[in-house]
């Protein structure tokens, strides 16, 4: 039977506190060791990743010189006369990525600023989930609407291959909206109210203040939004590779088929060619130079975001 004063004896209440902290000390390193293992796991896959698309390219470039994989301007690497320049699988990349970013940036960046400047709360509710949801529809729904929908409806106006880049160009555009729009979005409603109400105090009417000072107090959000839409385009893969076509070509005109980087290493992948081949290496050659453009977009999108970060007090 426990003891009535027990509970205003100080030393048991003392060795009852020393419990409870051991406790807890124990539970949160527990926890810590259990969020150190997943971030470890996360680190540790994306070094596999790397490790492997490095080495099997590294294999390629036994075989394949720099120079033929850089000044060549043609790639064939199935043909029986082979080419590895891999310059039209970059130009087919940047066309369509153009192509997306100048369909992708007005109308996310319209957005955002509608959302955040001019709709009313009940309606910013609505608009912005059902403007991400966008974002949620598997990228193949997008490929086989620009092949069966877009194309078609283009062709009657300009003359358009059936697999082009610009149906594919646009598509991606519609898709990589949400992910301008919704950073945009942030970065602007980061902006303090005190300097619209400055704006304001001034003069200023809400149009001018919008482009005069919230969007250059939100340029590095802004800059940052665009440049991951650029690396989402870039790595887009089932869109390109169902509305664009599988003809590597060196142009930038948008009404002819092309071959994207992602395309061609979906096309690969399929297994036509056997494991450890050349043309398999390919693969994990053309994947690596994939990886180093985007790790160069995410670089530079670390520094603008850090370059012109505005601090308000």
């Amino acid at each position: 039977m426990q003891n009535p004063n027990s509970q205003d004896d100080p030393s048991l209440q003392f060795r009852q506190s020393l419990e409870k902290n051991a406790f807890e000390d124990i539970s949160e390193k527990i926890i810590a060791v259990i969020l150190f293992s997943c971030a470890l796991v996360s680190v540790l896959t994306t070094f596999g990743i790397v490790v492997i698309i490095f080495r099997e390219a590294f294999g390629f470039f036994q075989e394949v010189s720099f120079a033929e994989f850089f000044l060549d301007t043609k790639w064939t690497p199935l043909f029986a006369e082979r080419h590895f320049g891999v310059w039209p699988l970059i130009a087919g990349t940047f066309l369509t990525t153009v192509i997306a970013m100048a369909v992708a940036i007005p109308l996310g960046l319209s957005s955002a600023i509608y959302l955040s400047e001019y709709a009313q709360p009940k309606v910013a509710a609505i608009l912005r989930p059902a403007v991400e949801l966008l974002a949620g529809i598997p990228t193949v729904v997008y490929g086989y609407f620009a092949l069966l929908f877009l194309t078609p409806l283009l062709r009657n106006i300009i003359p358009l291959e059936i697999f082009n880049a610009l149906s594919a160009g646009l598509m991606m555009g519609v898709m990589i909206t949400p992910t301008v729009g919704s950073i945009s979005l942030d970065a602007i409603q980061a902006v303090p109210r005190s300097l619209r109400e400055g704006a304001y105090a001034v003069g200023i009417t809400k149009l001018e203040s919008i482009f005069k000072i919230v969007l250059p107090a939100a340029l590095s959000g802004i800059i940052a939004s665009i440049i991951l839409g650029i690396s989402r385009a870039v790595g887009e893969t089932m869109t390109v590779l169902i509305a664009a076509g599988q003809q590597p070509k060196l142009t930038l005109n948008f009404a002819e088929s092309v071959e994207t980087m992602t395309a061609y290493m979906a096309q690969i992948s399929g297994g036509d060619s056997p494991r450890g081949s050349l043309n398999f290496q390919t693969l994990y050659a053309v994947g690596a130079l994939l990886f180093l453009m985007t790790l160069v977009l995410n670089i530079v999108s670390y520094w603008i975001a850090n370059r012109f970060k505005e601090k308000y007090e």
